[in-house]
């Protein structure tokens, strides 16, 4: 008798949902969308109140989206939505200098008309993605807001998860979807392990007098990097990190004074410049999950694998992570597979972790690389930038990996193909 795991029916618990996800932000969402849509049925319990960001007005959070998030958004029917808010990113520049002393002579520059797509990818503000992502769970998720899930155990060929309410729930599989202190991922026993990196992100939107062109531009300074974000209209998103102590006394300071010490690292080459919206600040640090699967637990985004945002790729690595598990869980489940075995989700981990860890310790050193004073590094960094901007094939690869597009096997939903 053929017994192998492809030909095996099981016979499933009853439980109250295929899926339970901890984590209403993004990801969870998300994942959340995509197993509904092919037949599961799913909950995902959010710490945040039911009317979370409902406010329309502009605060400044945007995150950058590389063509192939783009595309699992457009599978999950929410593109033709979200498009008359988002910006394209057409162009990258790429350089190093010191404040008010303007950029070094070499530098990337990534062009999108260099792709087919004749785009790198887009920027979008949190409010418009988020807003989106919680009006499409009506009708095919059940959300619980304002609980977090605080126990889970095994329950036979189940897990259950008890919440913040005293409720709870069983399911064929606990997603982690609950951040960089992922209370899922610890009860599992899966351990962490990363530093941090004596960084503080700032984070503001600034107007500015000139056109962005739809161009994004990144500078590696001693103390950290500044990329400057196009938005819709004459307006750019700034994450700016800094030494702690410096971040932390910046951050402190009045806005025409926070603008003054801005400026010269901003430049002026889109003129004058002034603040919109509130400012926002984190600490910086890596983490990185051991592991990503455990009995009946799989985790996903920041749970997983929190990174430095030198390369605004947090956001898209989470979305990489969605459109891998989705496709593992519901091609096991039309496959009469249990989706909550060691088996199925180590076909997850075996897809997920190798790509999300090389990623991660390449934005690592990235960072420690240009993070620093010495001259003879920032001689070799110029020679590099200008050698790998000088290598059409090269670059093409650097910008195609940005882009999300150079996954291989690439998950069905990032080419924008529903499960």
């Amino acid at each position: 008798m053929d017994i192998s795991p492809l030909k095996v029916i099981v016979r499933r618990m009853r439980t109250d949902f295929d899926i339970l996800i901890a984590g209403g932000g993004l990801n969870g969402p998300a994942l959340a969308l995509a197993l509904a849509d092919a037949g599961l049925s799913v909950a995902v319990v959010d710490t945040r109140p039911a009317d979370a960001r409902a406010s329309d007005v502009f605060d400044g959070r945007a995150y950058a989206l590389a063509l192939a998030s783009q595309r699992l958004l457009a599978a999950l029917g929410l593109w033709a939505e979200l498009a008359p808010h988002a910006q394209e990113i057409r162009k990258v520049e790429a350089t190093q200098g010191l404040p008010g002393e303007g950029a070094g002579p070499f530098g990337l520059h990534f062009d999108g008309a260099e792709l087919e797509e004749g785009r790198l990818g887009y920027m979008l503000e949190d409010r418009f993605l988020y807003r989106a992502l919680l009006a499409a769970m009506g009708g095919r998720v059940t959300h619980l807001p304002g609980l977090s899930v605080i126990g889970q155990e095994l329950e036979g060929p189940a897990i259950r998860a008890t919440l913040s309410d005293g409720c709870s729930f069983s399911a064929s599989l606990l997603i982690g979807a609950d951040g960089r202190q992922s209370g899922v991922a610890s009860r599992a026993g899966i351990r962490r392990v990363g530093h941090d990196y004596g960084q503080i992100a700032l984070v503001a939107a600034v107007d500015h007098e000139l056109p962005h062109n739809g161009t994004a531009h990144q500078y590696f300074m001693p103390t950290g990097p500044l990329a400057i974000l196009p938005l819709p209209g004459n307006r750019s998103s700034i994450v700016w990190s800094e030494a702690e102590a410096e971040a932390r006394a910046i951050m402190a300071l009045p806005d025409a004074d926070f603008l003054a010490v801005l400026r010269p690292r901003f430049g002026d080459f889109l003129g004058e410049i002034s603040l919109t919206g509130p400012r926002f600040s984190y600490p910086l640090n890596l983490t990185l999950a051991e592991r990503y699967v455990a009995p009946r637990v799989a985790l996903v985004g920041d749970a997983a694998h929190g990174v430095h945002p030198v390369a605004g790729q947090g956001l898209n690595l989470g979305l990489r992570d969605v459109a891998a598990l989705a496709e593992v869980i519901v091609a096991a489940r039309r496959r009469g597979e249990d989706i909550g075995t060691d088996l199925v989700l180590a076909r997850y981990q075996g897809w997920r972790r190798p790509d999300a860890t090389a990623l991660a310790m390449g934005m690592d050193g990235v960072n420690t690389l240009f993070s620093n004073k010495n001259p003879l590094l920032r001689a070799a960094r110029e020679i590099g930038m200008g050698l790998v901007d000088a290598i059409p094939p090269l670059r093409r690869g650097f910008m195609r990996q940005a882009a999300g597009l150079s996954l291989d096997p690439m998950p069905r939903l990032l080419t924008g193909r529903r499960l």
